[in-house]
């Protein structure tokens, strides 16, 4: 009978371990979300975080071991994020009426996002690659990563502030919203989507399907939005 350490070093080498694992966390993190209410605290995309890296530091697992089994969920963003197009049809009529007023705070959320970030990153003295790494933030990370890299920054530290923002985007959204006194779920889904992405939009699935569908409406849009704007902040600022 194998040693439990040889056994997990053989499972380990195996891209399946860490498909299954990550599946597993994600429902156990979906679980703990569901028996709390789906409270703002108890996100799932944070708690599956939190498990799987606490899982590869106490086994000491490089990330690209654990990415061979995980980049066959990465490869269905795509997917997912096609299929928003489902609600989008089932309610075409309400996001027509919504068009001009969508089109404003795209225009307003999206120039603050990357404003924000040059004029605090120029107060607080930050180099010009890691400001550039800040920029494309709220954008989705894919986006994100390629933005920062054609502009001279490090697309790594792209990725983890992509998460950031969206965790905490996810965190806020509902009391901020609730504080605002903000009922219609369009308008708050739109506002999680433009800030916070595809975590964001995620949790505005949980809470409503309205919010879900101008969520990912936003995150697609802000996308484009944050890959013209960025550029020519840097040429005109930086």
């Amino acid at each position: 009978m194998k040693h439990p350490i040889e056994l997990w070093v053989y499972l380990s080498a195996s891209p399946l371990l860490w498909l299954t694992l990550t599946l597993f966390a994600w429902i156990a993190a979906t679980t703990i979300s569901v028996r709390l209410k789906r409270h703002p605290l108890a996100n799932p995309v944070l708690i599956t975080i939190a498990l799987l890296s606490t899982t590869l530091w106490l086994f000491d697992v490089p990330y690209e071991t654990f990415f061979e089994g995980a980049q066959f969920i990465h490869f269905l963003l795509g997917p997912a994020t096609v299929a928003i197009a489902i609600p989008l049809y089932r309610q075409w009529q309400k996001v027509r009426q919504a068009l001009i007023p969508m089109a404003a705070a795209l225009v307003v959320g999206s120039f603050s996002a990357v404003l924000s970030i040059v004029l605090m990153g120029k107060w607080a003295g930050l180099s010009q690659d890691v400001l550039v790494s800040f920029l494309p933030k709220s954008a989705t990370a894919g986006v994100a990563m390629a933005i920062s890299s054609s502009l001279g920054g490090n697309p790594s530290l792209t990725a983890v502030l992509v998460v950031l923002t969206g965790i905490v985007g996810a965190l806020v959204v509902t009391p901020l919203m609730n504080a605002m006194r903000i009922k219609d779920y369009a308008a708050r889904g739109f506002a999680v989507g433009l800030t916070s992405h595809g975590i964001g939009t995620a949790r505005a699935f949980d809470v409503d399907e309205t919010a879900g569908l101008f969520a990912g409406i936003a995150m697609a849009l802000n996308a484009i939005a944050t890959s013209l704007i960025v550029p020519l902040l840097v040429r005109l600022v930086l």
